[in-house]
């Protein structure tokens, strides 16, 4: 019997614990900060799981847990802080690894160690990033394979209510780790299009929004995600001409991102909150001399009406309202994250959405016309069940885990899942797990 390790217990990890409970022969061990009914519902009760209290913080206690001899895969779902360490503490003790987190250099940095230790660390192994490598993937070595080039890639990525779940004037609710989805927004990006590199500073990343029309589902509005650049590299694709990958929201969204960054809600420098109501924090955001002018001096700030849907989303919010603030001590970030997690949460028996869709245009040298390739996966939550994020980034760490523990995965070093003997098996279990994707083809310029 194979012994997992867990490290994480937040909101995607059920479905990676359960499927390896049920589809396979493994212990799993679940080391998080604390018990709580979130982990026993993990763990159920069942022979083969088990839960443990884990300090990430405590370097010993890591190494110690990481490094017992009856250990035989550590599955990382720490934050992001944790992923190089957790990494160096895998090939020290020698064991393989994998996690959804992005790749960061620091992780790239530990591969001739890996390879030396004999062992795997796969990054990457989520939905995006993840199964956006894997679906990409597939369909460009195809195009290869046929001795076309790709000229075009566009990837882009929602994790939203379903539409019957948008209920707010954001039109959008945490379905995965809160900081972790509006850190994001702080994040620079850059993309290739015809050929030429566009820069987005951080403060303007709201500003560079598009439309994207998904067939079934209507419009949403597009924003750049990071930096697209080095999957020029990762893809294998130097021919490419525009390469682009984005994030998906409901209508609103930018405009409503944009002005909390000029308001500053995403800053993240210290203050004392003591004895501040949200509008007296407001009001010294803004520099306002009055409180009862913060409606005119918001609308002044914004070079808005004091009339719009900007200040009705703020005072939905709450942060126009006399009531306390939740903290003594923070920033305005911490601030807005409080109050959206208060208020963007999901309601029982409602359900999320993902979208994912990619678009890439090929090139064959022979006659025939340049090709556009759609590839969409649209996931839904299940009501009292799993989200359609969890089951999205869960099952495909589940599978490459179960997959590398048999042995079926034997590359070594780090990896993110762009060969075909990582994604291959794993999109194909996911298509018998019920997460599959659509496809067309359609010929530009006959």
């Amino acid at each position: 019997m194979n012994n997992i390790l867990v490290l994480g217990a937040g909101l995607v990890v059920g479905p990676f614990v359960h499927y390896l409970l049920d589809q396979s022969d493994c212990h799993v061990k679940v080391a998080s900060l604390a018990f709580s009914e979130r982990v026993e519902n993990l763990i159920a009760g069942h022979p083969r799981g088990e839960a443990q209290v884990l300090d990430a913080t405590d370097a010993q206690s890591l190494r110690t847990l990481i490094s017992d001899a009856k250990t035989d895969l550590v599955a990382d779902f720490l934050p992001p802080a944790y992923h190089a360490t957790v990494g160096r503490l895998s090939i020290e003790a020698g064991i393989p690894m994998v996690s959804v987190s992005f790749a960061s250099d620091e992780m790239k940095a530990l591969n001739t160690e890996a390879e030396d230790a004999g062992i795997l660390i796969l990054n990457e192994i989520g939905l995006d990033p993840g199964i956006d490598h894997m679906s990409a993937m597939r369909v460009i070595h195809k195009v290869q394979s046929e001795g076309g080039v790709i000229v075009g890639f566009s990837s882009v990525c929602g994790a939203i209510p379903a539409p019957e779940a948008s209920l707010n004037p954001l039109g959008y609710k945490f379905s995965w780790h809160p900081q972790g989805a509006l850190g994001a927004a702080k994040r620079p990006a850059r993309y290739l299009k015809d050929g030429q590199e566009i820069p987005i500073p951080s403060d303007k990343l709201f500003e560079q929004y598009s439309l994207q029309y998904i067939e079934g589902l209507g419009y949403f509005e597009l924003y750049p995600n990071g930096n697209s650049l080095p999957y020029i590299h990762t893809y294998g694709i130097p021919e490419i001409r525009t390469m682009y990958r984005g994030t998906l929201r409901y209508m609103g969204w930018c405009e409503t991102l944009k002005k909390f960054i000029e308001l500053g809600l995403l800053d993240e420098k210290g203050n004392d909150l003591r004895g501040l109501s949200y509008r007296e924090f407001l009001s010294k955001l803004t520099g306002s001399s009055s409180e009862s002018e913060l409606e005119r001096n918001l609308a002044l700030h914004f070079h808005i009406d004091k009339d719009s849907t900007m200040l009705k989303r703020l005072e939905w919010l709450g942060l126009l309202s006399d009531k306390p603030l939740p903290l003594r001590q923070g920033s305005a970030f911490d601030v807005l994250l409080a109050q959206m997690m208060e208020k963007l949460k999901y309601e029982q028996g409602e359900r999320d959405m993902v979208v994912l869709q990619d678009e890439l245009v090929a090139q064959y040298p022979d006659q025939r016309p340049e090709e556009k390739i759609t590839s969409t996966l649209t996931e839904y939550g299940i009501p009292g069940g799993d989200s359609a994020v969890a089951r999205t980034v869960g099952l495909p760490a589940a599978i490459a885990a179960k997959l590398i523990l048999q042995g079926e995965i034997n590359l070594r070093g780090v990896h993110i899942p762009v060969d075909p003997i990582i994604y291959e098996p794993v999109l194909e279990e996911l298509e018998q797990q019920g997460i599959i994707f659509t496809g067309k083809a359609e010929n530009l310029n006959p």
